[in-house]
């Protein structure tokens, strides 16, 4: 039964494509949480009323992340081709993907860490600053910690669109199930080869989504 419907499927492709999807994305998650963290962190902090407020900064940050995260995933790997020949030095591969992956997500997950800094109780951070706390302090034991919760749901949401950005670089040979999915099952007509991948896929997003609202849950305080 099983060689009827999945006997065309070649199973040590799908095992290196999914190893390839999930080099990707781990890669990718932790390079955007990082950089976008960093990022929402300037947008935040020198937003008005903050503790570094500084309009211009706040206005070139603004403007970057949202150029970058209104893009087109596809048109901005188009866009990265030349800077990703110069870092990787090829367009083929996973690590072609990377540069793109990074620089599509880290934007869009900077806007949710900002968001999640200002659900943040502001009588909070002005209690620490009457009880003596450094810039530095309020940022590392009152900020982050507050916002954890959200900081890690924000990321599974963003870990999550990662994985369909990695089936759309396969696409255009960067390896990983969306690669094997277009190349063995689509353009050579292998349906099951298509439905097997697709499955896989949604296997990892179900775990991504499992284990980000595990770690929610464990770090609300609520």
């Amino acid at each position: 039964m099983l060689d009827q419907w999945f006997g065309r499927v070649k199973w040590d492709r799908l095992w290196d494509a999914t190893l390839e999807t999930l080099y990707m994305t781990g890669i990718s998650i932790a390079a955007t949480f990082v950089i976008g963290l960093i990022l929402g962190l300037v947008l935040y902090l020198t937003s008005k009323g903050n503790l570094y407020e500084n309009r211009w900064i706040n206005t070139i940050f603004s403007l970057i992340v949202n150029v970058f995260r209104s893009i087109p995933f596809i048109i901005l790997i188009v866009l990265l081709i030349p800077f990703t020949r110069m870092l990787v030095g090829s367009m083929l591969g996973a690590n072609a993907a990377l540069p793109a992956l990074i620089i599509g997500a880290a934007p869009f997950y900077a806007r949710m860490v900002e968001m999640a800094l200002r659900e943040i109780d502001k009588g909070v951070i002005e209690a620490s600053q009457a009880m003596g706390a450094t810039k530095w302090d309020i940022i590392k034991k009152v900020l982050i910690p507050e916002s954890l919760p959200a900081l890690i749901s924000g990321i599974t949401v963003t870990a999550i669109s990662l994985v369909s950005f990695t089936a759309m670089a396969g696409v255009i040979g960067a390896g990983g199930l969306g690669h094997f999915a277009y190349l063995e099952g689509f353009q050579r007509n292998n349906s099951q080869i298509t439905l097997v991948a697709t499955v896989v896929i949604l296997i990892i997003v179900f775990l991504i989504q499992w284990i980000g609202d595990y770690f929610t849950n464990k770090t609300d305080k609520r």
